[in-house]
């Protein structure tokens, strides 16, 4: 792919690359898994980028892409392997952010928002991120309307299994 190509991808994926720590964060339990993941996504996304027409922000498009790599590739109970990919993204020369974060409140609630199912953590994420409903069903492929239902039940799902821990 062109250089343009690649500067564009960066310059897009740079300053967003944090809701994809989030999105790992919230799919897997463990270091290595955030990381294979971390990199799936990346892989995806650069894929995919050439059709990025722009229609929807970058952001609501990143999501879209981040989200059904996920949960694709971590469903619960039987994860399927990380395939080995031919494509060398380390060549983008990308510098990566990394997403640590101790509090004990943080991990109860990570800890709980595991035990979601996998449209239920996507909708706390979205939540999370301060996304509009409209946004958050454009990114699901629901109605407004509908990511509002679905989210009071995350929600409320959400308080129960922090609360009982």
């Amino acid at each position: 792919m062109s250089t343009e190509l690649e500067k564009s991808f960066v310059e897009f994926f740079k300053p967003n690359q944090r809701l994809i720590h989030k999105v790992c964060r919230i799919y897997t339990d463990n270091g290595e898994d955030h990381q294979d993941l971390f990199q799936e996504i990346t892989v995806q996304l650069w894929r995919a980028f050439p059709g990025f027409r722009g229609e929807a922000k970058f952001s609501t498009w990143m999501y879209k892409v981040a989200l059904n790599t996920a949960m694709t590739l971590f469903r619960k109970p039987q994860r399927k392997e990380l395939q080995h990919i031919d494509i060398d993204v380390s060549s983008l020369k990308m510098e990566y952010d990394t997403y640590e974060d101790d509090e004990y409140k943080l991990k109860k609630m990570y800890k709980a928002i595991h035990e979601l199912s996998d449209v239920e953590k996507a909708l706390i994420m979205m939540y999370l991120d301060d996304k509009p409903y409209k946004e958050i069903g454009e990114i699901l492929g629901i109605t407004e309307g509908n990511a509002r239902v679905k989210m009071n039940r995350a929600k409320n799902n959400l308080k129960t299994k922090i609360n009982r821990k």
